[in-house]
């Protein structure tokens, strides 16, 4: 009588198998994750804080200075806007912030703007403090901070206006000077585009699935305003690079103050970045 032995065919197959069966599993999950996060980029690219109705933001704001809120309508939402106005206002600073926040935790140098003359202007974008909507697209953006610019800018015909973007507003701010062509557009903390920075953070990410490019990188040259760009050289979240990226590609007048020391959030409290703003504001002239 024979005794039989055990094929090693067998156990390579369904070793084999398993190898197979895991990576489909791994694979599914790599779609299903890429999937995720190709239909909330809004929640990973926008963090608003909401405002309640009727926030005191004299509480906030210098002892005495004056303001206004402003109500934006564009279409299906109303925007939430703020203008603090000076005695003797020589100029407007138009100012895009970040993807986080609302206006009153964007309103800290609120004195700076005032100590040299110049009324400011913040928007918050949909969903953000007490602005209404939800943000769908980035043509929405850029038509909602366009509705805002007409809403405020007219007012200030013969005096130096200036455009500021901070951060996720610095893209807002490029295409904006493009079309509106502003006295000084100042680019803080920017981004070449927001393909590169994604690309960058989480590369195992097509391209080809952020709907919210803002490719400054690719209309910077079409802008015919002087330039001034702020960056910290230890930005973490952005790097540094990109903004040497956006002075390569940018027309003459453009200028680039790489501050030391400086990360992303903080590069407002430098004296070096104070200080060249306050350098380029005071240089625009005005009343």
């Amino acid at each position: 009588m024979s005794t039989l032995t055990p094929s090693p065919v067998r156990p390579a197959r369904r070793w084999l198998r398993g190898i197979a069966w895991l990576a489909g599993a791994l694979l599914g999950l790599a779609v299903l994750a890429v999937a995720g996060i190709a239909l909330r980029q809004e929640r990973l690219l926008f963090h608003p804080e909401p405002l309640p109705a009727g926030f005191d933001f004299a509480a906030i704001l210098p002892p005495g200075q004056t303001f206004e809120t402003i109500p934006v309508r564009v279409p299906g939402a109303t925007l939430s806007a703020i203008l603090l106005r000076q005695q003797s206002s020589r100029g407007l600073v138009f100012y895009l912030h970040g993807n986080s926040g609302n206006l009153a935790t964007w309103l800290g140098n609120a004195a700076f703007y005032r100590a040299l003359g110049y009324d400011l202007f913040l928007l918050d974008y949909r969903g953000f403090g007490q602005s209404s909507g939800v943000i769908d697209g980035e043509a929405q953006l850029h038509d909602d901070v366009r509705a805002a610019w007409q809403r405020v800018a007219p007012a200030y015909a013969g005096r130096p206006i200036v455009v500021i973007g901070r951060s996720l507003g610095s893209g807002l701010a490029v295409r904006l000077a493009r079309d509106v062509r502003p006295d000084l557009l100042v680019l803080v903390t920017p981004y070449a585009s927001l393909s590169r920075l994604a690309a960058e953070h989480m590369p195992y990410v097509p391209s080809a699935l952020l709907r919210y490019p803002l490719a400054s990188d690719r209309i910077i040259g079409d802008v015919r305003s002087p330039v001034l760009i702020f960056h910290g050289d230890r930005d973490e979240v952005i790097d540094v690079a990109h903004a040497h990226s956006l002075l390569a590609l940018a027309a003459a007048d453009a200028e680039l103050v790489e501050v030391a020391g400086a990360s992303h959030t903080d590069i407002q409290t430098f004296a070096a970045y104070r200080d060249r703003l306050a350098v380029r504001l005071r240089a625009l002239g005005g009343p």
